[in-house]
């Protein structure tokens, strides 16, 4: 039987330093480009239609955003990364916040859920995004959304793609936020 998540509720956002990082709860962050599906992906895993705010306008989250699930850990959701109609200057702005957040708050306690778009694959941008993970030896794992969208041999194109992650001892999670496919998985793994 997979974990069961009871309550889940809306605590704070963040853009500095505040206690709530440093409370001992676990914290399992989400990152992502714009529009991937990262809130959907977070509802999903909370089994609610829109706890997590998503938009269909990309850029939309500028804050981290704390949930607390079942009083014990915290899921929090990060602004989307690479939204190339925001100017420039925002741009900058949130990825200095993503940037702050991952490594420069305390991360003993913290799991990091790298979300992609199973029909785009890897981008450049995701692939910096994995690059600073990596240089900042900060424990990374991904999430292919939107897997309903693709055929069987688009689906092994994607696995193929991500085989370099996995090889290397990534764990990789395909996943449908649409349809709830590869929920529990996940779940147990960012409980466990």
């Amino acid at each position: 039987m997979s974990f069961q998540i009871k309550t889940a509720e809306f605590i704070t956002s963040v853009v500095d330093d505040k206690p709530i990082l440093h409370d001992g709860k676990n914290q399992v962050a989400f990152i992502g480009r714009s529009n991937v599906g990262k809130s959907s992906v977070m509802n999903m895993l909370m089994d609610r239609r829109d706890l997590v705010k998503s938009s269909s306008t990309p850029g939309k989250t500028k804050t981290a955003n704390f949930f607390l699930i079942n009083n014990s850990f915290y899921l929090v959701d990060l602004p989307g990364y690479g939204y190339a109609r925001m100017s420039k200057v925002d741009r900058e702005r949130l990825r200095e916040l993503i940037v702050w957040f991952l490594s420069e708050t305390p991360r003993d306690n913290r799991k990091v859920v790298l979300v992609v778009d199973a029909k785009t694959g890897l981008t450049d941008i995701d692939l910096q995004m994995i690059e600073f993970l990596q240089q900042e030896e900060i424990a990374y794992i991904i999430a292919a959304n939107k897997t309903d969208k693709l055929n069987q041999k688009e689906l092994h194109k994607l696995r193929v793609s991500l085989e370099e992650f996995t090889s290397l001892g990534q764990q990789v999670f395909y996943v449908s936020a649409q349809k709830k496919k590869g929920r529990d998985a996940l779940l147990d793994f960012i409980t466990a």
